[in-house]
C-alpha cells in the first residue's frame, strides 16, 4: 500500500489553517466594521467593562482597517486607570479565544499519555 508522504499532508494541514483563517479574518473585518460604532459611543466615560469589550474587538480591527474603513480601536477619553487594565485584559482574552485553537494539538497529548501509560504498566 502506498503511503501518502507527510509533508504533503502537513502542507495540506497548513494550507487548510490558511484558508479558515483568511475567512474568518475577513468576516471579522466586516463584523468590527459593523460593530465598531456601537461599541464606542460618546456617553458615559468608558470604564473596566468597556475596556475588556474594546480590547477584545481591538485584534479583529485589522481586516477592517486593511479594507479600507477608519475604525476606532481605543477610547481617546476613558476613565482611565481601570480602563487600560480592561483593554489589556481584552487583549489577551480575545488573543486567546482567537489564536489558542491554532496551537491546539489534542492528539499528540492523548497518544503520548497513552503510551506512557502502557509502557508502565507493562
Amino acid at each position: 500500500m502506498d503511503t501518502p508522504p507527510v509533508k504533503s499532508s502537513l502542507l495540506k494541514r497548513w494550507l487548510r489553517k490558511a484558508i479558515i483563517m483568511a475567512v474568518v479574518t475577513v468576516a471579522f473585518g466586516y463584523f468590527y466594521g459593523w460593530a465598531a460604532p456601537k461599541a464606542f459611543p460618546i456617553w458615559p466615560v468608558p470604564g473596566f467593562g468597556y475596556g475588556v469589550l474594546h480590547g477584545a474587538l481591538m485584534p479583529i480591527a485589522l481586516p477592517s482597517l486593511l479594507l479600507g474603513k477608519d475604525v476606532p480601536i481605543y477610547a481617546v477619553i476613558n476613565s482611565g486607570r481601570l480602563y487600560k487594565i480592561g483593554y489589556i485584559a481584552g487583549i489577551n482574552m480575545c488573543g486567546l479565544l482567537f489564536f489558542g485553537p491554532l496551537f491546539w494539538r489534542p492528539s499528540l497529548g492523548r497518544k503520548d499519555a497513552t503510551a506512557t501509560n502502557s509502557q508502565k504498566s507493562q
